[in-house]
């Protein structure tokens, strides 16, 4: 008896802890709820995720909308308006054939001059065609030490050979303040050559005397038609390409002097002048002018 009274009482513990289980696995409502909104917000990941993303795009494209108004409205006020480029078919010569009647300081000053006429004709508004001829000695030697950028210069013809060798004779004409011819207007057909000499004066009418030899024509800028100076009227090689870059700018001789040449030079226009100024034989002021605008050339930046 006792032995099946032990096994009833062990029975009927068993069935008492089913059923405290069974009520322990019942959930509450508030359990509940919270089990169905873990599930709806499961459920709903990939909407969300979607929604960003579009909210992120609009967001962005607001901020580029912005900028563009910002911008254009920017421009609009700063920006000037660009002139248009228009090169001109006239060619500029500077000759290079001086080379030994240099001293290697005054080469030095013509390179200088000559990068000067590169960097101007760059920026100008009617580029001309730029030649160097009989290109070597002591200026190539300097060019390739002090600047050796010099090969990838665009929009210049570089030759050893002399300019007649490289432009029809009849093409040219010598720019020489020497010549008794004053040039009053430039032929667009026609080559200028310009003596690429810095001698202080001590070759006085030797480009004017090579031109003669060669039978080519020759010219003087018609400076003492509007200009009055201090001192000879000899100019740099830079200054006499750039009063020519200002003349197709502008189309007055007059403007383009003054707008080129350097106040050292004392010059006033001849309606102004009410003196006869003594001029100065001796050319080192030009010289002293000119190395005085060109003194930062060789880090003037040159754009290809």
């Amino acid at each position: 008896m006792a032995d099946v009274s032990g096994e009833a009482a062990a029975s009927g513990g068993q069935s008492g802890t089913g059923d405290s289980a069974s009520g322990n696995q019942t959930l509450s409502k508030r359990q509940m709820k919270k089990l169905l909104k873990q599930q709806k917000w499961e459920e709903e990941r990939e909407l969300r995720k979607q929604k960003r993303k579009e909210r992120k795009q609009q967001r962005k494209q607001q901020r580029q909308n912005t900028q563009q108004e910002n911008r254009g409205d920017g421009q609009s006020a700063r920006k000037r308006p660009r002139r248009e480029v228009a090169p001109s078919s006239l060619r500029l010569v500077v000759d290079c054939n001086f080379d030994d009647l240099m001293l290697i300081k005054d080469v030095r000053k013509l390179h200088k001059q000559i990068q000067r006429c590169y960097a101007e004709n760059r920026r100008a508004l009617h580029p001309v065609q730029l030649y160097l001829t009989s290109l070597g000695g002591q200026l190539k030697q300097s060019m390739d030490e002090k600047d050796k950028g010099w090969v990838n210069w665009k929009d210049i013809t570089i030759k050893e050979e002399h300019y007649s060798k490289v432009v029809a004779k009849d093409e040219l004409v010598y720019l020489t303040s020497d010549s008794p011819n004053v040039l009053e207007e430039l032929d667009q057909k026609k080559a200028y050559v310009i003596g690429g000499l810095v001698d202080h004066n001590h070759h006085k009418g030797i480009t004017y005397e090579r031109a003669k030899e060669l039978g080519i024509e020759h010219a003087q800028l018609p400076l003492s038609s509007f200009v009055k100076m201090n001192s000879r009227k000899v100019l740099a090689v830079n200054h006499v390409f750039e009063i020519i870059l200002a003349y197709l700018e502008k189309g007055s001789w007059q403007e383009a002097f003054f707008t080129v040449l350097p106040q050292r030079k004392g010059a006033v226009a001849v309606s102004q002048d009410q003196t006869n100024p003594q001029e100065n034989d001796d050319d080192e002021e030009e010289e002293s002018s000119s190395d005085s605008d060109l003194d930062t050339a060789e880090q003037t930046e040159i754009r290809d």
